[in-house]
């Protein structure tokens, strides 16, 4: 999608950095590359900085980092059009998150309640007697093959284990997942064990695992990121209604930004880790802007004019589900903060909601509940009717 068929954006000097790395991005001057590359067998994802266009697609999933209450994104478009690559270079662009050492997943943060040494003994012994009980490690990015089996997803008995007579229940990928990231490529092409399986942990925040006698509950806090070619399936309405935000795209119309895409594949085709190296900066600075957001968002609200207009919003589309306010109130609080600013506004609103609300009208629902309304009426004008003859 070209930027021009965005919503209107106000480009203020008052942007925070973080915006306007984002909106110059496509421009940025390529830095001078350092060493030719050593050879080394590694993975270099695309960086996030040198993503051409798609501004709508790269919000979305910044708003998602930024905020992970936004509830994921799900990303709908054919093929070719950069689905898969700006999702896997967020890698570098994901902040660090704070990861419990204690078997009560504890942080810090978490003892400053009162009740503390009540509900976490062990955490609560161990930090005041000085030992660490948590550490910062990156937020990670988890994909999950499209021909992943349910034991894979949530877990099972570690085979190696039990060959030498020992019942172990092996971690699955949710629960690997937990904290992170997890991107599922072609999601309406996944099976309905494990997509019921996904939706389930992703909702309660845990899950439980049986095997015979043996039972396990493992966390599950992730955000969930998809994609899909609609050519190939549509994506059942349950699965559709737990993405926060839902964006389509299409491949860019532009012609110079065409040409800059294919220059840049190729740059980056030759030699990746010298094409990741010119980005390095960029992708760094952009990288501590987005840890500074998430700081300022513990901070950030909504602006009374700004409920107001995203619940008229809601009503007026006729939504049911309160997925889409939730989505919508999170996404603009993200957005502000993304700006540097701690009350989201009106502004805010007018970006998220196109994010949030579209293709969450249900036509079935509507006739649906026409039908019963109707129905309904005709129940209370016979139950009149025989009243008045009984009277009679």
């Amino acid at each position: 999608m070209a930027d021009s068929a965005l919503p209107e954006f106000n480009v203020e000097s008052s942007d925070s950095a973080l915006l306007r790395l984002l909106r110059d991005a496509g421009a940025r001057r390529i830095l001078s590359a350092p060493a030719a590359d050593q050879g080394i067998a590694e993975h270099y994802p695309f960086p996030f900085m040198a993503l051409v266009g798609q501004y709508e697609m790269r919000v979305a999933l910044l708003l998602t980092v930024i905020n992970p209450q936004i509830g994921g994104v799900l990303l709908i478009g054919p093929r070719g059009t950069g689905k898969t690559t700006a999702v896997r270079s967020l890698s570098g662009i994901l902040p660090d998150v704070e990861v419990s050492d204690c078997e009560e997943d504890v942080v810090p943060a978490d003892l400053e309640r009162q009740d503390a040494h009540l509900l976490y003994p062990d955490c609560y012994e161990k930090f005041h007697a000085g030992q660490e009980i948590s550490h910062f490690e990156p937020i990670r990015l988890v994909e999950l093959p499209l021909n992943a089996r349910l034991e894979d997803v949530v877990g099972g008995i570690n085979e190696r284990a039990a060959a030498q007579g020992r019942m172990r229940l092996e971690r699955g990928i949710l629960s690997r997942a937990d904290r992170h990231i997890l991107y599922i490529d072609e999601v309406n092409l996944l099976a309905d064990d494990v997509a019921d399986a996904i939706l389930d942990a992703a909702a309660q925040g845990s899950f439980i695992v049986r095997r015979g006698a043996m039972a396990g509950t493992y966390r599950s806090r992730f955000v969930l990121i998809g994609s899909m070619n609609p050519e190939e399936g549509r994506l059942r309405p349950q699965i559709l209604d737990r993405f926060g935000l839902r964006l389509n795209v299409r491949g860019l119309s532009d012609y110079e930004e065409r040409i800059e895409v294919y220059q840049r594949v190729q740059n980056y085709r030759q030699n990746p880790a010298i094409f990741v190296r010119e980005w390095e900066l960029a992708t760094a600075e952009f990288r501590e802007e987005v840890m500074l957001a998430r700081g300022l968002l513990t901070r950030t609200s909504l602006s009374a004019a700004a409920i107001k207009v995203g619940i008229g919003l809601v009503q007026a589309l006729e939504i049911d589900s309160h997925r889409a306010e939730y989505a919508m109130f999170e996404a603009a609080r993200a957005h502000a903060a993304a700006d540097g600013r701690v009350l989201a506004t009106i502004d805010d609103i007018r970006i998220a909601a196109p994010l949030a609300l579209r293709q969450r009208q249900s036509q079935f629902m509507v006739d649906y509940f026409e039908v019963q309304q109707e129905e309904d009426s005709r129940i209370r004008e016979l139950t009149d009717t025989l009243s008045k003859q009984i009277r009679a």
